[in-house]
């Protein structure tokens, strides 16, 4: 079920880690960022567009990971952007013959057999550096970055004030790095000072995964996440709800465990014998 978060931009939440879709209401239909997640999710969507008269003119996905590039046919064939990077990315993976078995591999089992593929990652690459998603409704500035995956873009819905935060920003996960890029640490700190840049003119975040928050949430957020990636890198133990005891979520913690092994992995390479 649609939720208002101000007016003109509503939420749509999985069953999937809280995984939030996000419609932004334009002139002539609706922007969709991020649907998901399985198929009668999608139709349950669509259907709620329907009966408010919106149809989808354009999709964007904030990143090229699996649950953030579905799609259902009866959004329709409206344009699905992303950035250049991303969408790099994804057509990096479906260039592949297996494609859908190394999805298969990562997808959670208890959803696996109800995430539609047959539309996933076709994504238009907007090019690179562009600043804005090209549709007729309020401005939505793309505000690219590299933490936590190629071509990750945080949306900021200006005439809104309202922060589409992709992947980044939750008050259920923790930061998850791009362990594949040169310097995770940095390039997720970069981002985060980003937001601090946007975060004036912002009075909603919308995370990709968890709940909605207010001006003074996303402040929180920058915070705890800034905390988090720094006791990363300085080797100290984040105190952190979200991988304690108190997760809300069991595999949190070793999920953060991976992270701190893959570090020290990482740091045991490029130390020079």
């Amino acid at each position: 079920m649609l939720r208002e978060v101000v007016e003109g931009v509503l939420v749509h939440e999985s069953e999937f880690i809280q995984s939030n879709s996000v419609v932004v209401q334009g002139g002539d239909g609706v922007l969709l960022i991020d649907p998901g997640i399985t198929g009668d999710e999608m139709v349950v969507l669509a259907n709620d567009l329907r009966e408010l008269g919106q149809p989808v003119v354009a999709g964007f996905s904030t990143h090229p990971d699996w649950d953030h590039v579905l799609w259902h046919a009866n959004f329709g064939d409206a344009p699905r952007y992303g950035t250049a990077r991303c969408a790099a990315s994804i057509r990096a993976l479906l260039s592949n013959a297996d494609w859908k078995t190394r999805i298969a591999e990562v997808l959670p089992p208890e959803f696996a057999e109800e995430v539609p593929m047959d539309l996933f990652g076709l994504i238009t690459g907007l090019p690179a550096g562009a600043a804005q998603i090209p549709w007729i409704g309020p401005t939505v500035r793309i505000i690219e970055h590299q933490a936590h995956a190629t071509g990750h873009a945080a949306l900021l819905i200006e005439e809104r004030g309202v922060l589409v935060a992709g992947d980044m920003l939750s008050d259920i996960l923790m930061p998850f790095l791009d362990l594949e890029a040169a310097d995770p640490l940095g390039d997720y700190l970069a981002a985060l000072r980003l937001f601090d840049s946007v975060a004036d003119d912002v009075h909603a975040v919308i995370p990709g995964h968890g709940s909605v928050g207010g001006a003074e949430q996303l402040r929180a957020r920058i915070k705890q996440d800034r905390a988090y990636v720094q006791a990363l890198r300085d080797g100290g133990v984040p105190d952190d709800p979200r991988v304690g005891p108190s997760a809300t979520l069991e595999w949190l913690p070793d999920v953060h465990r991976w992270q701190l092994q893959r570090l020290a992995q990482r740091e045991q390479n490029e130390t020079p014998e």
